[in-house]
């Protein structure tokens, strides 16, 4: 029997651990799986986790790394050990194993190993810029605005082979903070979606007579709940809930915002529910809410696609490649409180834009389908 190709990815993210960057790679993973591909994944350990397994048909390989905390985020120690942790692990599989390429997904820190291992072992580099890991307005060590995350941006991103970006928006801020010369190929973020098992608003503890937002996403300060929370206070219509699903280190600050404003009893702080019943909120919710102030792309919009919700969403990132203003949702400005309550508003008043939207939405993401994104990949890579 002939051997299968075989592609070797980095990223120090992969579920449980981390977010949306982790959630992407594993789907662009299971794509390339699914085109008959062996796929050797290297990642961080944490806690609990083995140290090798197989999921949905990737080797996934784990590796520690100096002082990872917690689940969903990444401490700046995790990620600046990363790339030496992982190292001999990397090296061991590249000596045993023959690739036909190396994608390494978030310029740093998973592409500084990427770039070192690649020139070692004479494999073609794919770096796959994600957001965060170019541009990130909330933090001060962003690698735009850090002198030693940018100059390490611009070897990876210089001496690879070819740069795939998940949106356009990510790709131009390579080109405005590296000026990078080279292309640098859009490809979306594959999505294959969930196979949902129905439940009621009476199973969930949810109220048939509330119009309920949802919104899915790390606690932090990117992802600007704060501005969905100050909208809802100015939204004269008590029937109106934000259901939040996720956790992180803002989640304090957002409960007692949520108090100051007196609408703590219509702010329900869900945390880190299962992906079933993450599903069954967004199917019994009436709108999802993007409130970010920056998103490298929104896979919580495409989740959002699949059961169909009308979409709210800053105009900041990646998602304005598919959310289309007034066709599947609408797009406004972070922090723009008025317009925001205006939007929910129009919605609330009229269903038939509600299914309009609906409709739209589970047709629309069809376009992601994983196979189809990889295939992408491999005629960029000829």
């Amino acid at each position: 029997m002939k051997n299968k190709k075989r592609i070797l990815m980095l990223n120090y993210e992969f579920p449980p651990l981390g977010g949306g960057g982790g959630v992407a790679a594993k789907k662009l993973a299971e794509g390339f799986v699914e085109l008959g591909y062996d796929v050797d994944y290297v990642t961080t350990w944490f806690k609990g986790l083995k140290k090798f397994e197989k999921i949905d048909g990737i080797n996934v390989y784990r590796t520690k790394v100096i002082w990872r905390k917690e689940l969903p985020t990444a401490t700046m120690s995790s990620l600046i050990s990363f790339p030496f942790c992982a190292y001999n692990l990397v090296c061991k599989l590249c000596e045993k194993n023959k690739y036909e390429f190396l994608l390494s997904y978030f310029a740093v820190p998973s592409g500084t190993l990427g770039r070192i291992i690649s020139k070692k072992y004479n494999l073609f580099h794919v770096v796959n810029v994600v957001g965060g890991d170019v541009y990130d307005p909330t933090k001060k060590l962003s690698p735009h605005k850090n002198i030693l995350f940018r100059n390490e941006v611009n070897r990876v991103l210089k001496s690879s082979d070819m740069i795939a970006a998940i949106s356009s928006d990510t790709a131009k801020r390579c080109s405005r903070y590296y000026h990078i010369q080279k292309r640098i190929n859009v490809i979306a973020i594959p999505y294959k979606p969930f196979k949902l098992k129905k439940a009621s608003r009476q199973n969930l503890g949810l109220k048939k007579d509330i119009f309920y937002t949802i919104s899915t996403g790390r606690l932090v300060k990117r992802k600007g709940f704060d501005f969905l929370i100050r909208s809802l206070a100015k939204l004269d219509n008590h029937k109106v809930h934000a259901l939040i699903i996720g956790d992180g280190p803002e989640k304090i600050n957002l409960q007692k915002l949520a108090k100051k404003l007196n609408i703590s009893e219509r702010i329900h702080f869900l945390g880190f529910v299962s992906e079933e019943k993450k599903f069954q909120y967004l199917s019994n919710a009436d709108v999802y809410i993007l409130s970010s102030v920056h998103e490298g792309f929104g896979i919580v919009l495409q989740e959002a696609m699949q059961v169909g919700l009308p979409i709210i969403s800053t105009d900041n990132g990646g998602q304005v490649d598919f959310v289309n203003d007034g066709k599947n949702g609408y797009l406004i400005k972070f922090g723009d409180e008025n317009n925001l309550v205006s939007k929910i508003d129009k919605l609330i008043r009229n269903k038939s834009l509600r299914i309009k939207f609906s409709m739209l939405n589970k047709k629309e993401i069809n376009k992601f389908k994983d196979k189809n994104i990889c295939r992408e990949y491999l005629r960029k890579l000829k």
